[in-house]
């Protein structure tokens, strides 16, 4: 037998999570915030030093010892994609171009390191768990509660967005590991 509340209650929409609490939502928000905070702060060793990075100088040192050409200017651009990136996706804006951003340089990253094998510390799978991430949050949006929720243009997210953003990200990447060489 049911209830009169279990007989007026309405579906949730296509799209959305069913219950109270929005738990799609607030999953998304805790993916965002550990991706997103993770990306930042590795973008902050980067730019910064900090956390125990090498800075503009050491990484730009890495880079071209990676084979990348201004080791200097590709470490300022994966810092601030890294940082800017992370820290877009963690609190939910433009979040299509920050996963993005964070796909692209995870692709590169994977690229140099690519003959460790697969397992940390060598091999790619952190690297590869963060590009999957920075991917599935361009693809489903931010969720609920995200700063795009409040600009207009961005409130709705479609699979078509994400893709063309997973996209970008992917020929970002090849573009830069093309001049990588």
């Amino acid at each position: 037998m049911t209830s009169t509340l279990d007989r007026t209650r309405t579906p949730a929409p296509v799209g959305t999570a069913a219950g109270a609490g929005h738990p799609y939502d607030t999953g998304l928000l805790v993916l965002r915030l550990a991706l997103g905070l993770t990306m930042a702060a590795h973008g902050a060793q980067k730019l910064f030093g900090w956390f125990g990075g090498g800075g503009l100088e050491g990484t730009g040192q890495f880079f071209a010892m990676s084979g990348y050409p201004a080791g200097e200017t590709m470490a300022l651009i994966a810092g601030l994609s890294e940082t800017l990136g992370g820290i877009a996706l963690a609190v939910g804006l433009l979040t299509p171009l920050a996963g993005a951003a964070v796909l692209g340089t995870m692709i590169n990253a994977m690229a140099v390191k690519w003959g460790g094998g697969f397992f940390a510390p060598e091999g790619v799978e952190f690297e590869l768990l963060l590009a999957a991430g920075a991917a599935a949050l361009t693809l489903t949006g931010p969720g609920r509660y995200a700063v795009d929720r409040l600009l207009p243009g961005l409130r709705s997210h479609g699979l078509l967005r994400g893709a063309a953003a997973v996209l970008l990200g992917v020929v970002a990447a090849g573009v830069v590991l093309l001049v990588r060489g």
